[in-house]
């Protein structure tokens, strides 16, 4: 079954709002390279909110999700973010039923 979680980030102001966009922004790079257990990894903006932003990410299972945090990319990530953020919050999900979100799922 999948494993993922959504975060929301709350950045300090606009500016770091944006920089936190571009670190971001960076760090998919090397997701979408290095990660073929990540399914899905996506930054949402929120309308009427513009210092929030909301992360999306699906993972094969708990193992590709721990690999994920491993890589140099995502450590960076997690190192730098802190600056530009006044709070964020992890929900971690554990997968019961769906459409496409499963790499072993049966059509």
């Amino acid at each position: 079954m999948g494993f993922g979680l959504v975060v929301r980030f709350v950045a300090r102001d606009a500016a770091s709002a944006q920089a936190f966009d571009a670190l971001a922004a960076e760090t998919l790079q090397g997701i979408r390279t290095a990660e073929p257990g990540t399914l899905l990894y996506v930054n949402h903006a929120v309308p009427d909110e513009p210092h929030v932003r909301v992360f999306y990410e699906l993972y094969a299972d708990r193992e590709a999700f721990d690999e994920h945090e491993r890589q140099p990319h995502v450590r960076r990530f997690l190192a730098e973010r802190g600056q530009y953020l006044e709070s964020f919050e992890v929900t971690f999900l554990e997968e019961i039923s769906g459409k496409g979100t499963s790499p072993n799922q049966v059509a």
